[in-house]
């Protein structure tokens, strides 16, 4: 099995050089930067807000880093200690030296991930793969989740052709003069493509070769093994699944689990709708999950 690498020296380099830029204009706090070792490579953590307290883990979504989560840092870092992330076999600053077969690889790593930080539990916040993978670790390794929030996650339905079509439509319209932007984002609707400091990221992100397992569809055994505390939010209007058939079918197998199914937003849920996700967050974890 393959891993997750930047083509060469001068790829990496490349990539690193303009996160480190961008990272810099967007990042809003004073962070602490930790770099864990797993069984699977390196794990880059950017750590702020207040050193007590559980924290609040950020997990971006495929071919993601820390920096997704930019404008959620200062809202959550002002109440609890918060932990973005650069998974490891994405484009970021962590190191791929070990393949993930599967989901229970990806809880592993990010168990020994939250282990080296000395983090007994966290609550995670998963974006699209994300939010695959941390609903992983609750499945394998439930005592180190205190609560999930799983923001238009992957594994709830088979990826198809509109979910690719709706990502090249999305790249070829960050191509795009800055102009025309917001509509073509209205058009293909994809907030992302309106994220420019992000988008300065793509050319360079296209030197990594990324090999991650496919989130394969959760069954019903596994959705009602979710036994801690979780939120899931979906975009109404979501390429990735049918959100009302999704809502539905967590409503018969997993009743414990609080669905909202977002009017008028898309997989980019994150950017689509960022203070109601934020709120929701910060409810889910005030409430003592």
């Amino acid at each position: 099995m393959r891993i997750g690498q930047f083509r060469n020296d001068a790829a990496r380099t490349r990539f690193l050089t303009a996160y480190d830029r961008v990272f810099g204009t967007l990042w809003p706090v004073p962070r602490h930067t930790v770099d864990v070792p797993t069984a699977f490579g390196t794990t880059r953590v950017y750590r702020a807000g207040p050193t007590g307290g559980t924290p609040i883990v950020l997990l971006p979504g495929a071919a993601g880093n820390a920096l997704s989560w930019y404008g959620y840092v200062a809202a959550l870092a002002a109440r609890h200690p918060v932990l973005a992330v650069d998974p490891v076999g994405e484009p970021g600053a962590s190191v791929q030296t070990a393949p993930f077969a599967d989901g229970r690889d990806l809880a592993r790593w990010l168990d020994e991930t939250l282990a080296g930080l000395d983090v007994p539990a966290a609550h995670l916040v998963g974006c699209s793969y994300g939010g695959w993978t941390a609903a992983q670790l609750a499945l394998h390794a439930p005592a180190r989740v205190a609560g999930l929030t799983l923001v238009e996650p992957g594994g709830l339905a088979p990826i198809g052709a509109r979910f690719y079509g709706w990502i090249i439509a999305g790249g070829l319209a960050g191509l795009a003069p800055r102009a025309l932007r917001p509509a073509l984002a209205r058009l293909v609707n994809n907030s992302t493509v309106l994220e420019t400091g992000l988008m300065s990221l793509a050319l360079p992100s296209a030197g990594f070769r990324r090999a991650m397992p496919l989130p394969p569809v959760f069954t019903d055994d596994e959705l009602r093994g979710l036994r801690v505390p979780t939120t899931v939010l979906l975009g109404e209007r979501s390429a990735l699944h049918r959100s009302a058939a999704v809502a539905a079918r967590l409503a018969g197998v997993a009743p414990g689990v609080r669905v909202e199914v977002v009017a008028g937003a898309g997989h980019a849920l994150q950017l689509d709708r960022r203070e109601l996700v934020i709120d929701r967050i910060l409810e889910h974890v005030a409430a003592g999950h």
